[in-house]
């Protein structure tokens, strides 16, 4: 079933990019395994899935245990809130952290990666919708705070994400998505010269919303329960 999930998942983004003059190859897609058993992990992986996003860390230490003779050839995203008292484990577990929005989560993470001598890929997350109840940087805020995380030698600002409202308003997620686009081409246009910012990812779009995501300039994709329903 995952297998045809995935199929099915990945020739409608290829009939979304043709509808809108895009290359379905630019398109990276993390399957969400917050739901997923590590059988259904399995499963996916072994389809071709190679991006694994989490939300919690403690989870996916539990899930990667049991896949850990597939989980070198998955690149794996830390998706969820994170807190610094659990920046130590994500820095074991993942490859990149999608969910950096504060300059003191982001120096515990140098503080760690330093510890390790290593570098840490991380998008900036981004609140463009506007809500009280989202995480991410405030969108006037953003630019500020990639200035502030580019001087940090141990971390990589690969791009930004963002999540839109969970809304049947679809011109409400399109202004969501557009305002997160504009501000991505900004900070690609102004970091482009900068040290440790190398702007490649605009992560947005889930499940219910990755059509406009995709029209408004995604090139990461967070996918739970389309693949894993």
């Amino acid at each position: 079933m995952i297998q045809e999930n995935l199929s099915a998942l990945r020739a409608d983004i290829m009939k979304i990019c043709q509808a809108c003059g895009r290359n379905p190859e630019d398109i990276t897609l993390v399957g969400v395994t917050k739901f997923a058993t590590g059988e259904d992990i399995r499963e996916a992986i072994q389809a071709g899935l190679t991006d694994i996003g989490e939300n919690k860390a403690q989870v996916a230490r539990d899930k990667f245990l049991t896949l850990k003779d597939l989980t070198a050839r998955v690149k794996k995203h830390m998706i969820g809130h994170l807190q610094t008292n659990k920046v130590k484990l994500v820095l074991d577990l993942f490859d990149m952290i999608q969910s950096v929005d504060s300059l003191h989560l982001a120096q515990e993470i140098q503080k760690q990666a330093e510890k390790r001598q290593h570098r840490t890929d991380i998008l900036i997350q981004v609140d463009c919708a506007g809500e009280e109840q989202k995480f991410g940087v405030p969108e006037q805020e953003a630019m500020g705070l990639i200035e502030q995380v580019s001087r940090m030698n141990r971390i990589r600002i690969c791009g930004l994400m963002t999540i839109a409202p969970f809304t049947e308003d679809t011109e409400v997620i399109r202004n969501c998505f557009r305002k997160a686009k504009a501000l991505y081409d900004k900070a690609g246009t102004e970091f482009r010269p900068v040290p440790h910012v190398e702007l490649r990812y605009l992560s947005m779009g889930m499940t219910h919303d990755y059509t406009i995501a995709i029209q408004e300039g995604s090139n990461m994709l967070r996918i739970g329960t389309a693949i894993f329903r």
